[in-house]
């Protein structure tokens, strides 16, 4: 991505706080040449929403393209400020919306910086308003009734991206209006055994990771405390298999809400 700082197709979006459940502490101040800083919840998410990290409506989506200057050409890039936490569901959300041009950058700033590549402490972006067109995949974002289907018909394969503890009720869950457990019939890939501190492992780890789960060539829906780490893991499998993917965006925070033990 160096090399490409300067293409006026280019858009790089920043995300990330300064230190959240992977663990890392990054210096706020520095950024990459270029990239525009961005909130998950207040840019990304349905302010209207019930639960955490509501999927946005398409004109939600476009006005925030429109306001950053993101064109249906431009090239998307996300840089994580935690490595790999954030940006893969910032990742997903483009390609839902219809944006086919768009890619995390592995392992985010850490990575950046410890290849040695520039750094700046207030990036100088001129953003120029555009008109943004999005078109929402449903196939990719599943609710709570398609949920509740699979678990009679198994057409699926839902994969909790929650850690073994959170899944099997070990500790309780974060938000403490929250009951703990698990959705029926899903299976347990906590997102950090598919990392290395802020980075993917490589497809070679991800592919013996998947195969303990004899995931066949059946759809993937991926679920987590609020939809974002489940993300994480749907990245992942794109890097090795080409099952059909989506996404149970409400996850175990509305389940919990809504189906009785």
């Amino acid at each position: 991505m160096n090399d490409h700082l300067l293409d006026d197709d280019l858009v790089i979006l920043e995300v990330g706080q300064k230190k959240d459940k992977v663990g890392l502490d990054i210096d706020m101040r520095c950024s990459i040449s270029g990239s525009i800083k961005i909130n998950l919840t207040s840019d990304f998410g349905d302010p209207n929403g019930r639960f955490p990290n509501t999927f946005p409506t398409e004109n939600q989506f476009e006005s925030t393209c429109n306001r950053l200057g993101i064109s249906n050409e431009s090239k998307v890039v996300i840089i994580d400020r935690l490595g790999i936490y954030t940006s893969p569901r910032i990742w997903f959300l483009f390609k839902a919306m219809g944006h086919e041009n768009v890619a995390v950058l592995d392992g985010g700033l850490p990575a950046w910086i410890n290849e040695g590549f520039e750094v700046v402490d207030l990036p100088n972006v001129l953003i120029e308003k555009v008109k943004y067109s999005a078109r929402l995949d449903t196939q990719l974002v599943k609710g709570i009734e398609e949920i509740t289907e699979n678990i009679k018909s198994g057409n699926s394969v839902l994969i909790d991206a929650r850690s073994s503890d959170r899944y099997f009720s070990l500790v309780p869950e974060p938000r403490p209006e929250i009951r703990s457990g698990n959705i029926p019939n899903s299976i347990n890939i906590p997102f950090k055994s598919l990392l290395n501190d802020y980075k993917y492992k490589s497809v070679q780890e991800l592919c013996l990771i998947f195969d303990e789960h004899s995931l066949g060539d059946k759809p993937l829906i991926f679920t987590c405390g609020s939809g974002v780490t489940a993300c994480i893991i749907m990245l992942a499998t794109e890097l090795v298999n080409s099952n059909d993917k989506s996404i149970y965006d409400g996850s175990w925070t509305e389940w919990a809400s809504i189906m009785k033990k």
